[in-house]
């Protein structure tokens, strides 16, 4: 990255007026995202991880610029979609919703710590939130999509169905998954991240995790941090997880703005006994 003109070559008469309002609206933006964040924790948030989705700073962008959550509708619907595909319920939303409209409320609050209240949030931001999350929620249920478009892998509904059949020749050979097969897991740690590193640290973790199991493995993106594959339980697991830590280690240290990206965490974990145990514990991972 570029640093900042210093020394004789800089301005004398200081930044321009476009500049110097542009620094204050990021001030305003970051510090209302921290706030928001911290609100929505307090409230019962359950996993600070995958709490900042890309749409939370379209949000607030959008209330920002139009001063205030009214002109921010297409930007709440856009994070309704968005929670309702990455596994958040419709309560656990719409708290996050009260969150940002009591930080809004009462802006000199300190660090966010407000008192949501969903029954206090204007019925109009909670409508249109609702219905995009529904749409999503809905279509979840009418058809499950076979590949996730961020990440290009395919999506944990892919991978159930690949346990589950796992699981199946298992009972009829009388034995068990976890005897012939894995989990490797990596979790991004992207909670200090937002917008561009974000996104493109969960496609460098897929790009690394294809190149690590190259051999017929099932892969499967499991949430907006976390992305595994169900591999052979053998002596090669082990090396196959060490050059996985390496190629995204690698990916990772190319560009400077993925520093805030913090360190990945890799873990090989063993499958339940069966497939309903196995399912809860890829939602558990979803949500890590």
């Amino acid at each position: 990255m570029d640093a900042p003109a210093t020394g004789p070559l800089s301005d004398p008469d200081g930044p321009s007026p476009d500049a110097a309002r542009r620094a204050v609206q990021d001030r305003y933006l970051r510090a209302l995202r921290a706030r928001w964040r911290t609100a929505s924790l307090a409230s019962g948030w359950r996993f600070p991880s995958d709490w900042g989705l890309p749409e939370v700073d379209a949000v607030c962008a959008a209330v920002v610029k139009h001063g205030g959550a009214d002109g921010a509708l297409p930007a709440l619907a856009g994070l309704g979609r968005a929670r309702a595909a990455s596994g958040a319920g419709l309560e656990e939303t719409l708290t996050d919703l009260a969150a940002l409209h009591a930080v809004l409320a009462d802006p000199d609050s300190a660090d966010g710590f407000v008192a949501p209240d969903v029954d206090a949030t204007p019925a109009r931001l909670l409508r249109v939130t609702a219905v995009a999350w529904a749409d999503v929620a809905l279509d979840h249920l009418t058809r499950a999509e076979v590949r996730d478009p961020l990440t290009g892998l395919p999506t944990g509904s892919y991978l159930r169905t690949r346990l589950a059949e796992l699981y199946r020749l298992a009972e009829r050979d009388d034995a068990q998954v976890a005897d012939d097969h894995t989990l490797v897991v990596v979790t991004m740690n992207l909670a200090g991240s937002a917008g561009w590193s974000r996104l493109t640290g969960m496609i460098l973790a897929a790009d690394a995790l294809r190149v690590a199991f190259d051999g017929g493995e099932s892969l499967a993106v499991l949430g907006p941090s976390t992305v595994a594959a169900v591999a052979t339980r053998d002596a090669g697991v082990a090396t196959r997880a060490v050059r996985l830590r390496r190629e995204l280690a690698e990916r990772l240290a190319v560009d400077a703005q993925l520093r805030e990206v913090g360190k990945p965490r890799i873990n090989v974990v063993r499958l339940p006994g069966d497939h309903v145990a196995a399912c809860e514990l890829l939602d558990t991972l979803s949500r890590n």
